[in-house]
């Protein structure tokens, strides 16, 4: 077993976690689409937030293997809440790599403890896919900054303490005019949009923000200006290790439900499991979950091991969002029409994999990238 003792007992104590205390929840906050805060101060107080902050700095400094099995019990659990471990896991590796002294004694303890609620404030509305095209700006003012501008399908816009925005500083300089400021979300001319009712994960918790003159420091800036493009790419390896770990997650809950029932339903005098049909269905999402759990692990390695991990990644994140939406779609079919019913964990589940597909770069843009990495770099592992 390639696992650690510790990867085990991390693995471990995070199942518990989603077992006793978020999937009990799930189809509550789901319904109520509640942002659960009980829940996250009982996740910052297990060390579940920031999981690869280095000791020095207050987190349990563990690697992306470790991170990806969190994330994958925190989803089996429910997929939201694996969410906020993704985003701050997020907003602290940005802190950890690229933050001043000061800044991270700021923000970095809040953020953790999940006393404190965090924004990645990149999407716009002619900017999704193409980052390019964000027109969020900041000007200089003296020693400090004038922002100015709006997100939209921001994750915790409602409710959100702080934000990471990227800002153009240079209009001139394309993907090198791009800057990021930690921006305190009570600043006068902060607004946020009413909360989105999504799809699916409806307790993550999305909507706009609108940035009117706000004053910031020059202390508010991340890192060096011009690099705040360059600054937020470099996460999205390790970003999406962790929604494609969530999407694991999401297709083992509907593994896990769908050989519960049937091995429970009948039809025609005997158990729906005894039937060709229905053990296909569960042997192809057992083999492709596994499939897309290795996928994961293996990209994780590689960023832990310092290797060039872009396109395992991807193919990662790719594989494991088609995987989930295609899975939990199976899932439903062995429940019926059972299935189509709300308060069916399946249900749930088949809305939550959708977004697995979109955010943290669209599976078309996966794609693109593996492409890119091939016919740049080579075929060969």
């Amino acid at each position: 077993m390639y696992l650690s003792e510790t990867h085990v007992q991390v693995r471990d104590m995070a199942r518990q976690f989603a077992n006793e205390v978020v999937r009990p929840l799930a189809e509550e906050l789901d319904r109520e689409e509640r942002f659960p805060a009980e829940v996250y101060d009982q996740m910052g107080a297990l060390g579940l937030f920031g999981i690869g902050v280095p000791e020095e700095m207050g987190g349990p400094g563990f690697d992306t293997v470790t991170y990806a099995l969190v994330m994958e019990e925190l989803s089996r659990g429910y997929a939201s809440v694996a969410d906020q471990c993704g985003l701050v896991e997020l907003l602290s590796t940005l802190l950890v790599t690229y933050g001043s002294d000061a800044q991270r004694a700021e923000w970095l303890p809040g953020l953790l403890s999940g006393k404190l609620k965090g924004a990645y404030c990149l999407t716009e509305a002619e900017a999704g896919t193409d980052v390019s095209g964000i027109r969020t700006s900041a000007v200089r003012d003296g020693e400090g900054w004038v922002l100015n501008g709006g997100k939209i399908w921001i994750h915790n816009a409602p409710v959100a303490d702080v934000g990471f925005v990227l800002a153009r500083t240079d209009p001139e300089a394309g993907h090198r005019g791009m800057s990021i400021f930690i921006v305190d979300f009570h600043r006068d001319g902060v607004s946020r949009g009413p909360k989105e009712h999504k799809m699916g994960q409806r307790a993550s918790q999305v909507g706009a923000l609108n940035f009117d003159d706000v004053r910031l420091p020059a202390e508010t800036l991340l890192g060096v200006e011009g690099r705040g493009f360059h600054m937020m790419m470099s996460a999205l390896d390790k970003g999406r290790v962790g929604i494609a770990a969530l999407a694991v997650g999401i297709a083992q809950a509907g593994l896990e439900a769908a050989v519960d029932y049937a091995q429970q339903r009948k039809q025609f005098k005997k158990p729906i499991s005894e039937f060709q049909g229905v053990q296909w269905l569960l042997a192809d999402i057992a083999k492709d979950v596994e499939a897309a759990r290795l996928l994961v692990h293996n990209a994780a390695w590689k960023i832990d091991s310092g290797a060039d991990a872009t396109r395992y990644c991807s193919m990662a994140k790719c594989f494991a969002g088609d995987m989930a939406v295609a899975r939990t779609a199976d899932a439903v079919q062995v429940f019926g029409g059972s299935g189509y019913i709300r308060g069916f964990e399946v249900e749930r589940l088949y809305r939550d994999a959708k977004i697995c597909q979109i955010y943290e770069g669209t599976n078309q843009i996966q794609r693109m990238i593996i492409a890119r990495e091939l016919l740049s770099k080579g075929a060969a592992a």
